[in-house]
């Protein structure tokens, strides 16, 4: 068997494990690549600390390889068994959020883990999905020509509403995250703007009462509410940013100022090409350097190009799923993979917007990028739903069915991912 034979049959093999959307998959494996080096970057000073030089990125590694296994499995599964997800994971994410609230492990001030059979599991990595995955269910079993059916806005609340407020006491920042999601995926469905907009006008009057009572109720009353002991936090995370959003940085405030000031220096000591991955200083200085700030760490390492870069893949990775959602005929597949990537880019977009300075600290990791396990598994679980949308849309794009009903010289591929296509 000659080279070229060898290499077409490895092809071919590869071929049949990873289908699907090859720009997607790409972009995946980028991002798992970029997470290995940096995360090894940024623990190099945990690793000094505790003597152990390869556990640190070894246990990463390990998590990224399972988050690729589980999206290679999720992508094989047709999209259409999707629908019978979140039947499951919701009531499994609203028991695992119930019993994180009471038996939650605290880790800097939050309970965010609990452990089952000895492995730590965020509970709210599970909901994020199972709401997504719901609300695309609920908006494709109630579209009509005109839009969403008026009831699919209260069936949506429904569901969206007591997880998020599960998530909430303990994950401000996701809970939000998952109702902004939530929000732009009822857009996309159309669901009636008169709905979306009282919901918005009661939601920005609660949030002003809310913070109204936050800023003139002492610290100390604010610990003592039951299971809102993260109130202070919040309240403090918000007015450090108010008062450092233009304040110039000086060798007197670096050290009261926190990790957004060695962020900050971060990004400003990249330059256009970086310092090179392994070179950064202020991986240091930052305690959550292979989390919530490694977008900095990024930048400072392979300077403004690779901070551009990674940008880029998320956007890249939104404008792929939108061309996957204009090929699919149904409603669900198309919601599906619209809910997903939103999900990932906005989460991403909302920790780079933290890196630079331009949101208070939210404890959002980057997705793909930074370490993190349930995280790590579950991000491949979505990229694998998305694979499997994206195999879907492309075998009913080209059916028989479809070339026999639609002449070829009247073919308008704007008409055959209308509304009515999917309809």
């Amino acid at each position: 068997m000659g080279a070229d034979s060898v290499l077409r049959h490895i092809s071919h093999r590869y071929s049949k494990i990873f289908q699907g959307d090859r720009a997607i998959w790409a972009i995946y494996f980028i991002f798992c690549a970029i997470s290995l080096i940096e995360v090894y970057s940024a623990t190099s000073s945990l690793s000094y600390k505790t003597g152990n030089f390869i556990d640190p990125v070894l246990r990463h590694g390990l998590f990224i390889l399972g988050g690729i296994c589980m999206a290679v499995a999720a992508h094989h599964i047709p999209s259409r068994w999707f629908k019978f997800y979140p039947f499951l994971m919701i009531p499994i994410s609203a028991l695992l959020l119930i019993v994180l609230l009471a038996k939650g492990a605290m880790t800097n001030n939050a309970a965010r883990w609990i452990t089952i059979f000895g492995m730590k599991i965020q509970p709210s990595e599970f909901a994020k999905g199972a709401v997504v995955a719901a609300v695309a269910f609920i908006l494709s079993a109630l579209q009509t020509e005109k839009g969403a059916d008026r009831h699919a806005f209260k069936y949506i609340l429904w569901v969206t509403v007591p997880i998020c407020l599960l998530i909430f006491p303990e994950n401000f920042s996701t809970a939000g995250l998952l109702f902004l999601v939530v929000l732009m995926i009822m857009f996309i469905g159309r669901v009636p703007l008169a709905q979306m907009g009282k919901l918005l006008g009661v939601l920005a009057i609660i949030a002003s009462l809310g913070i109204a009572v936050v800023a003139v109720t002492p610290q100390a009353t604010l610990n003592k509410i039951p299971k809102m002991h993260r109130l202070a936090t919040w309240k403090g995370r918000l007015a450090d940013f108010s008062e450092k959003k233009n304040k110039p940085l000086s060798v007197e405030n670096i050290d009261l100022s926190g990790q957004e000031t060695h962020a900050k220096i971060a990004i400003a000591t990249s330059h256009i090409i970086g310092k090179f991955p392994g070179n950064s200083v202020e991986r240091d200085f930052l305690s959550q350097a292979f989390s919530d700030f490694i977008f900095a760490i990024i930048i400072e390492e392979m300077g403004l190009i690779g901070g551009f870069f990674v940008l880029m893949l998320y956007i890249i990775l939104l404008f792929r799923a939108s061309k996957i959602a204009n090929r699919c005929e149904r409603p669900f597949p198309a919601f599906l993979v619209l809910g997903l990537a939103l999900l990932i880019v906005t989460q991403a977009l909302i920790n780079m917007s933290v890196a630079v300075g331009l949101m208070p600290v939210t404890g959002q990791p980057l997705p793909f990028i930074s370490r993190g396990g349930t995280s790590t598994i579950m991000n491949g679980v979505y990229i694998g739903m998305i694979l499997s949308v994206s195999r879907f849309a492309k075998r009913r794009s080209v059916t028989p069915k479809v070339v026999e009903e639609v002449p070829e010289d009247h073919f308008n591929e704007e008409e055959f991912t209308s509304d009515k296509g999917m309809d």
